[in-house]
């Protein structure tokens, strides 16, 4: 069956499913491969529960004609979700960054849902599997498409780029994350520079961070042609300031050479978020949104998944930031803490993963950024943190351990920051504070 015949079936069904526990029903179900599983074991189970059609890659499970078999599942899925990009003549925003896509990818869903139909990735579907699940979930109806573009490797955004070809993008930031992956520094850098390949190379527009030395430097190396500033300075095309952010953030902004400010406050903490707020500011204008449903798209969206959240405890305020965790985001969780107004803080640090070579020094420079700040106790939880220990801090080598610390010790009337990898499974501390 070639991707045309395969995309008639599509069209008809318009639903692609992954999971036999969550069926869409007359959906075409794709037997994806993992490590530890194989799908084409289960995709007699996906047509009884409601499936039209099932792609497999291992003859022996076609049985009847509803079975498409294919040379190689992924690939299919891949291909089918290029074919169905190309249908589509919408703008296609996307987005990548060491820290803050994701906040931005939803910033962004919030300012033009004002104005547009529009669809972003949903979760973290942002690789080489969640990016066209999120491409075949987009339908006629939408009219700007907002694609978050992960990745640990070089290149991946270009992969995906293939396959979901922006019009649009922005990189929020480059940082020291998943140096396993890319080797260093400046294999971060060019990893997320395929975007900006992408865009040269398709005369795309750009949103940039005008004030970040290292997106500036990435850009003027390629040389876009077509690219909105955004940032603190006035030579920006959106400027913006920080006006407080204890805890939560006001920010103002405005257009380059006007006069007036628009002021905007909203449900986020960390100051570090005030370029992400900027870059949707920047990207709704760019779009023709007026300056009074910008900022109530801002102030309307709500931070969840334990990222940049605010949660109110019984006893205590929990920034809670345990999503992810690297260098560049320790730094600027730590430095927002730092200017919040509080009589209480307490710091709790988890391991950062994907670090490579590198894990022991990094941290040992997140400690002592840690060790800093002025705060009532800081705690570090996990080995790569533990192997740093001194009289200092607390240090606990797994969750489990911090979380009988903080019951035997509690923590009451204090801004909490609880920082960490989503491997480290802060979630469990929570309970505690």
């Amino acid at each position: 069956m070639t991707i045309e015949q395969l995309y008639s079936l599509y069209k008809v069904h318009h639903a692609v499913s992954t999971d036999t526990r969550n069926i869409t029903p007359n959906s075409i179900f794709f037997a994806l491969k993992g490590e530890r599983f194989n799908a084409n074991e289960f995709a007699a189970q996906a047509l009884e529960n409601g499936a039209k059609w099932a792609v497999v890659d291992e003859g022996k499970y076609v049985t009847d004609e509803r079975y498409i078999l294919v040379e190689n599942v992924l690939a299919t899925l891949q291909d089918l979700a290029r074919y169905h990009r190309h249908q589509l003549n919408i703008p296609f925003i996307g987005i990548t960054g060491t820290n803050g896509k994701t906040t931005t990818k939803e910033l962004l869903y919030a300012v033009l849902s004002q104005r547009f139909k529009t669809y972003a990735t949903k979760g973290n579907l942002n690789n080489h599997i969640g990016v066209p699940l999120t491409l075949l979930s987009i339908d006629d109806s939408i009219e700007i498409a907002v694609i978050e573009m992960g990745a640990n490797h070089q290149r991946e955004i270009a992969f995906l780029c293939d396959i979901a070809a922006p019009t649009h993008g922005l990189i929020t930031n480059v940082g020291k994350a998943h140096l396993e992956g890319f080797g260093s520094f400046d294999g971060v850098k060019k990893a997320k520079g395929e975007l900006y390949d992408f865009l040269k190379m398709h005369d795309g527009v750009l949103f940039l961070q005008g004030d970040n030395e290292y997106l500036r430097e990435m850009e003027m190396q390629r040389g876009i042609s077509k690219i909105v500033r955004y940032g603190f300075s006035p030579a920006n095309d959106i400027v913006g300031r920080l006006e407080y952010a204890n805890p939560l953030l006001c920010v103002s902004w405005k257009i380059r050479d006007a006069e007036v400010y628009h002021t905007v406050g909203t449900q986020l903490t960390g100051s570090y978020n005030t370029e992400n707020i900027l870059a949707a500011v920047a990207v709704g204008h760019f779009f023709g949104i007026d300056d009074v449903h910008i900022n109530q798209g801002i102030v309307t969206y709500t931070p969840t998944n334990n990222r940049s959240q605010i949660t109110k405890t019984g006893q205590n305020v929990v920034i809670a930031d345990y999503y992810n965790a690297n260098v560049s985001s320790m730094e600027a969780a730590l430095a927002n803490l730092e200017v919040i107004e509080a009589e209480h803080k307490v710091i709790v640090l988890g391991d950062m993963f994907e670090l490579g070579d590198d894990a022991a020094k990094e941290h040992r420079y997140v400690v002592d950024k840690a060790l800093a700040i002025d705060a009532d106790r800081t705690i570090f939880v996990g080995e790569a943190f533990y192997a740093h220990q001194n009289t200092k801090a607390e240090f606990y080598e797994t969750t489990d351990n911090a979380k009988e610390a903080l019951r035997e010790h509690p923590v009451v009337n204090s801004t909490i920051l609880l920082k960490a990898s989503r491997g480290m499974a802060f979630e469990k501390l929570m309970d505690m504070l």
